[in-house]
């Protein structure tokens, strides 16, 4: 499956980083790959987040299918809480 999320931005169990139907969001212009705990620029003017923030915040922006949105509620999901 993939959502995609912006026009540099995918997130997809199609991938190589991929495993277990787990998703990965990738930078489609380079092909790297992110785990929702992994810290990255998305675009400049955002800084950095983790990548589960980031696919939080993208996907507020797009109207998503129900498979893209359970991609993204899958993968946001994967972060441990804090706290507990």
């Amino acid at each position: 499956m993939k959502a995609n999320l912006a026009p540099s931005w995918d997130l997809t169990t199609e991938h190589a980083a991929s495993s277990y139907g787990q998703p990965v969001l990738v930078n489609r212009g380079t092909g790297e790959a992110f785990g929702p705990g992994d810290v990255l620029i998305p675009y400049p003017s955002w800084g950095y987040v983790t990548a589960a923030m980031a696919v939080a915040r993208l996907a507020k922006r797009k109207r998503l299918d129900a498979d893209g949105a359970a991609l993204v509620e899958q993968f946001v999901g994967l972060l441990p809480v804090r706290g507990r």
